[in-house]
């Protein structure tokens, strides 16, 4: 049986006169080229298994993570001209130093007596609603008295009306009886005539009892003048009780509009007096706001208005402040396609502006120079750029942050996903597939229940 491996051309046939032929002869290095090369695709091969982290990258820039310790403008509250400047463009300033003095430029604030002027004004309004105030206390007191005076002088014509009264009874008690000693005296004079006529009584006692019966005549007719002068008090009584009555309406009546009068012009005067003194505050609150003072420690980044002498409109912009201690944080934007990818608390890693880095985004623990991150907050709505905001504080348990970082440096973001095969990231890419953001809880609980 003929051997295979002595079955070849070059045996028969010399190729020492063809090059082209010698050329596809193998040589040593060329069959060691094809062994490295098999190891490499091996290699290849063997690398599409190996984890690799999904991530999302996305560029931002350093700032602070509370509103009040991020960089602001200082406004002037009022319009003014520009006297003096206290600082300069990178000081440091505490909260409530003077960056600069103004001065006013409306006519109604030129006095420098205003506040002084102002103060008299109020207290001759307080004295005046004080007045009118001992004015309505006099009021109430002689509007008490007449009340009281009427009381007692209604008790006083009552018990006159009841004397009146008791006079009219007495008297008319008084005239009966002289009716009856009237008519008694008249008999008695007739029967003392009929005797005289008959001869039995004298002619003096005829005439005793004609003085009997004049003086018994006269009682009675002054009886009666009695009573009818007793019945005149008696109406007199009434009248003068229903004109006490009438006398006290008209007299409180009075009293009570000049009270209520005094009362107007009180509340009027209280009234003038609360708007002065909040005229007042306001000058005082406005010559306090002629100095315009730091609101916090920070440093003078820029002066927006300069010079001196330039006039200022009312919160227009004066200089900007940046707050000297802040929590720094790192504003960055994602896509609407990524964003039920980021939860608060996922893991993000930095590479800073300034400081070098070798990253390895699948690889983020072989990656150097990288500084790491926590989500604290997503924005519910789209920014004008149509891309959500994303804020990212300094993870505590990762390398601390540079201190040297400034609010306002670039920062490149590397949002930490899934750990997948290589292979399948490959297969997502060039598919251009979302990320995967299924937890391997997830998969392993959908695979239960699909079996």
């Amino acid at each position: 049986m003929m051997n295979i491996t002595s079955n070849k051309i070059k045996d028969t046939i010399p190729f020492s006169g063809s090059k082209s032929l010698v050329m596809t002869l193998p040589q040593k290095e060329s069959q060691k080229r094809i062994r490295i090369l098999t190891w490499v695709l091996i290699s290849m091969f063997l690398m599409l298994f190996l984890p690799w982290t999904q991530n999302i990258r996305s560029k931002g820039y350093v700032t602070a993570l509370r509103p009040d310790q991020r960089p602001q403008t200082i406004h002037s509250i009022i319009a003014g001209r520009i006297e003096k400047w206290y600082v300069a463009e990178g000081d440091f300033v505490n909260a409530g130093d003077t960056i600069l003095r103004v001065s006013e430029i409306k006519d109604e604030y030129f006095d420098t007596l205003l506040l002084p002027r102002t103060q008299l004004q109020v207290d001759a309004k307080s004295q005046s609603a004080r007045s009118y105030g001992d004015k309505v206390q006099a009021l109430q007191n002689q509007i008490a008295a007449l009340k009281r005076n009427n009381i007692l002088k209604l008790q006083q014509a009552e018990n006159k009306l009841r004397i009146a009264e008791l006079k009219v009874q007495s008297d008319s008690i008084e005239f009966e009886q002289a009716k009856v000693n009237f008519d008694i005296g008249k008999y008695q004079m007739e029967r003392a005539e009929q005797l005289f006529k008959e001869g039995l009584n004298s002619l003096t006692t005829l005439e005793g009892r004609r003085l009997k019966f004049q003086e018994v005549q006269a009682k009675l007719i002054s009886s009666e003048n009695k009573l009818l002068s007793s019945k005149n008090d008696l109406i007199t009584a009434q009248i003068e009780l229903g004109a006490i009555d009438n006398d006290f309406q008209d007299k409180l009546a009075k009293a009570e509009s000049d009270m209520y009068t005094a009362m107007s012009s009180q509340f009027d005067a209280e009234a003038t007096v609360t708007k002065l003194e909040n005229q007042y505050s306001n000058y005082a609150q406005r010559t306090n706001f002629r100095y315009i003072l730091a609101p916090q420690n920070g440093y003078i980044a820029k002066a927006i208005q300069v010079g001196i002498g330039e006039t200022i409109k009312e919160g227009a912009e004066i200089v900007q402040i940046v707050p000297s201690e802040a929590d720094l944080a790192v504003e960055m934007y994602v896509q609407p396609v990524d964003l039920p990818l980021i939860k608060v608390g996922n893991k993000v890693r930095f590479i800073f502006d300034g400081w070098p880095a070798i990253v390895f985004s699948g690889w983020p623990q072989i990656s150097n120079g990288t500084f790491g991150g926590t989500v604290v907050a997503i924005d519910q709505f789209a920014g004008p750029n149509n891309m959500y905001r994303v804020l990212v504080t300094e993870d505590p348990e990762e390398e601390a942050w540079p201190e040297l970082l400034r609010i306002g440096s670039g920062a490149d973001g590397i949002a930490l996903l899934n750990d997948v095969p290589v292979w399948y990231e490959i297969w997502r890419q060039l598919n251009g597939f979302p990320a995967d953001y299924y937890t391997q809880e997830e998969k392993d609980n959908t695979a239960s229940a699909k079996k």
